[in-house]
């Protein structure tokens, strides 16, 4: 009995030492080679019998093949945009898979090789092919290709019809996340795609659009209105007024708009319905398209005021104006940068109604949710005259290409130091008083073009000697009296 447990002993000790052995040469004879072993896959690419080399160009190969396959990426409402997986940088990420390959039944100690030569008379063994791609190409795809088919949201508009308000519903946006569709793209060509045709849907963000939650409703309230008259503005000026508030007219503001007025108005061009007319440059009356703005600014201001709407940038004009009190006019000159503009610091939309009439009156209307006390507040605003300085001469310029008897004069400013202050009274007492503005305005003395030519020595003698009186009340006398009949 103990014979034969001996003798069976030595037969399996035999054997494992004869596999061993002819595993041994096998791997020699494979090492020395330099060949794979057979029965070695990279994913479907079959590695059996090649150098390293060929088993590398062997995958690239596949991969090229690869870098041509057409992927389909779903935009928004089923649009769709193919790339080629080269474009977003494809490449072979884990080239080491060729060495694991080759030292398969080389390296380790000699059960291990022998396991590993056992293994694959039976069954394959497969390398996964790892890939890789560029997320900055993937990216700039997105942006260049992708991002034209993005759609802004529109808000709910209103406008005001026949004394009534309208709403019209508005869009929503959707809004490309590149981030999140680049990082999709990337995982999926990395981690689940087989190689074949495929179809990847992209991360959008949604902007809803604003005004959907029933606020316009809200707007019925008038928070403040304001009115002046340009009666006494020529034909072009008149048209300014009038164009300049048709175009801030229906203007809407959410909560937190600011509204720019030289934005809306401009530019100052016959295109933009604008004509030559009277305005301050420098302290000068000058002729320019637009001019006259400045009342559509200043009435618009007014009615800001009264709605207490957050008044962010206001300049007052260079010179005192007439049509509102100092300190209650809002400038507009794009030149040096003057511009009006206020924020709607309420909870609810404001919207904007300028109107102009016949009689050349312009108002502003500003509606929207009344939340303050109406009934037992009221706010008033006062200005007040800090200090008035006088023109003492006139500025005369002779004119040698006009004839005798001509003379333009353009009237004298004073130069007024003004402020504005805002008044509160609860149930008929003042509760606060509270400085608004300074302005100052300045000095202009009046002004006068006259002309001298004549052929009368002692008319030329006189105009020029009433020009260096600086007085302009002396040059019309003078032209007055060699400009009369001769007595019979």
């Amino acid at each position: 009995m103990k014979k034969s447990l001996v003798s069976l002993a030595m037969r399996v000790l035999a054997t494992v030492a004869g596999a061993l052995f002819m595993t041994g040469v096998f791997s020699m004879r494979a090492s020395a080679a330099g060949l794979i072993p057979g029965g070695v896959y990279a994913g479907s690419v079959d590695l059996s019998g090649k150098t390293a080399e060929q088993a590398s160009a062997a995958i690239e190969e596949y991969i090229d093949s690869l870098r041509d396959t057409p992927i389909n990426l779903v935009l928004r409402d089923g649009v769709t945009v193919t790339v080629k997986p080269e474009m977003l940088g494809l490449y072979w990420s884990n080239p080491g898979l060729v060495e694991e390959a080759e030292g398969l039944i080389t390296t380790g100690n000699v059960i291990q090789r022998y396991k590993a030569a056992k293994d694959l008379e039976h069954n394959k063994r497969v390398f996964d092919i790892e890939l890789g791609v560029s997320l900055n190409n993937i990216d700039v795809f997105l942006q260049e290709q992708c991002q034209a088919y993005d759609q802004d949201a529109v808000d709910f508009k209103l406008t005001r019809q026949d004394g009534e308000f309208v709403i019209t519903e508005g869009q929503i946006g959707y809004k490309l996340d590149v981030e999140a569709s680049g990082v999709k793209i990337s995982d999926y060509l990395t981690g689940e795609w087989d190689g074949s045709d495929a179809s990847i849907e992209l991360v959008y963000d949604t902007d809803v659009p604003r005004g959907g939650d029933g606020s316009l409703n809200e707007v019925k309230d008038v928070l403040g209105t304001f009115t002046t008259s340009y009666a006494s503005s020529g034909s072009a000026r008149s048209a300014n007024v009038a164009n300049g508030c048709r175009l801030i007219n229906g203007t809407l503001l959410y909560p937190g708009d600011e509204l720019d007025t030289l934005s809306l108005i401009t530019p100052f061009s016959e295109a933009n319905g604008y004509f030559l007319a009277g305005s301050y440059l420098n302290g000068q009356v000058v002729e320019s398209l637009g001019g006259g703005i400045c009342q559509v600014s200043s009435t618009l201001y007014n009615a800001v005021l009264l709605a207490e709407l957050e008044v962010t940038l206001r300049y007052n004009h260079s010179m005192i104006i007439t049509y509102v009190q100092p300190s209650m006019d809002a400038a507009i000159a794009e030149s040096s940068g003057k511009n009006f503009k206020f924020v709607n610091n309420t909870d609810y939309p404001v919207y904007v109604e300028g109107t102009t009439s016949s009689d050349k009156k312009i108002t502003f209307t500003l509606y929207g949710k009344e939340t303050r006390d109406t009934e037992n507040r009221q706010v008033s605003y006062e200005s007040e005259t800090l200090e008035v300085t006088y023109p003492d001469h006139d500025n005369i310029i002779a004119n040698e290409g006009l004839p005798f008897g001509f003379i333009d004069v353009s009237g004298a400013h004073n130069g007024v130091k003004a402020r504005l202050w805002k008044i509160v009274t609860e149930n008929g007492v003042q509760v606060s008083r509270e400085e608004v503005n300074r302005s100052t305005y300045n000095l202009s003395p009046a002004s006068a073009v006259v002309g001298v030519v004549t052929d009368n020595p002692d008319a030329y003698a006189a105009i020029m000697a009433a020009i260096g009186s600086g007085s302009i009340d002396q040059v019309k006398a003078v032209i007055a009296a060699y400009s009369a009949p001769p007595a019979e």
